[in-house]
């Protein structure tokens, strides 16, 4: 497995504070309105992406269950589905509405560590390359087109369509399509098979994209459909490497000052 540490900044004019706001936004979030990962926490359950309310349009409530802890044991009582709702709006407002705010809630800690130590390192120099505002605009549409994976692919592969789903994985799958193709060549400092190495991003990124196409295989014989946000993961990333030069439209080459890779001894 790779486990990416830093890149090259070599060359960033840009100081990435949209991508700075974002890793905000996303701690905030976690540690205020989800109580830094609750199992019981009502908001999660609430403000979470659920594929059939997604797919109907309509908010979908169930009763709280009683599952037991997988570590200490203990019984706990996790919420149901609840209303999503914005007073004065439709419901299906606030549903399609979870596609958003799903990518900015986390399960615990190993997940917003994990995926806010690769938006840190990656999210920057596609900032500094698109433009603040265009930054804005490619990561939450790839954040929208991989939580809308993540619902096709649980009905393709009849999966609980009642399972929510949440996280910037998808958003940030789709900053690693992007940063791959404009800058393959660049620097990451990575820890490779146990080994601290540098190596291309092209090979950093590629090797983590292949982890998802092997994970995402073998969730689709899972009976129960989990696994399936491997798909939002997959989508985000292929939207990324498609449409970061859309986003990047009218911005010239010769005038972006990229510097070239560093040579390490």
């Amino acid at each position: 497995m790779v486990f990416p540490l830093f890149d090259d900044n070599t060359g960033r004019e840009r100081f990435p504070f949209v991508n700075y706001a974002f890793i905000a936004i996303n701690v905030l979030v976690f540690v205020l309105l989800q109580d830094a990962g609750a199992p019981n926490n009502r908001f999660t359950y609430n403000w979470s992406t659920v594929p059939e309310e997604i797919v109907t349009g309509h908010d979908v409530q169930t009763q709280p269950q009683k599952r037991e802890h997988p570590i200490t044991g203990e019984a706990l009582e996790v919420p149901g589905l609840g209303p999503t709702h914005i007073p004065g709006l439709p419901d299906f407002v606030a549903v399609y509405l979870t596609l958003i705010t799903s990518m900015f809630m986390h399960g615990g800690w190993a997940h917003i560590l994990g995926n806010m130590l690769f938006l840190w390192i990656f999210g920057d120099n596609v900032e500094d390359y698109l433009g603040h505002f265009r930054y804005i605009l490619f990561y939450l549409v790839a954040g929208i087109v991989a939580s809308l994976s993540h619902v096709t692919v649980t009905m393709l592969v009849h999966g609980d369509p009642l399972i929510p789903s949440l996280g910037a994985s998808g958003a940030i799958s789709g900053v690693l399509g992007g940063y791959l193709l404009l800058f393959p060549q660049r620097r990451v400092t990575v820890i490779l098979f146990r080994f601290l190495t540098e190596v291309p991003a092209w090979v950093a990124i590629g090797i983590w994209f292949l982890f998802q196409i092997i994970n995402s295989l073998g969730a689709l014989g899972d009976e129960q459909g989990g696994g399936v946000a491997y798909g939002a993961h997959i989508g985000g990333f292929i939207f990324g490497l498609i449409t970061i030069k859309l986003f990047a439209a009218g911005i010239e080459k010769e005038t972006y000052r990229r510097a070239p890779p560093r040579v390490f001894s």
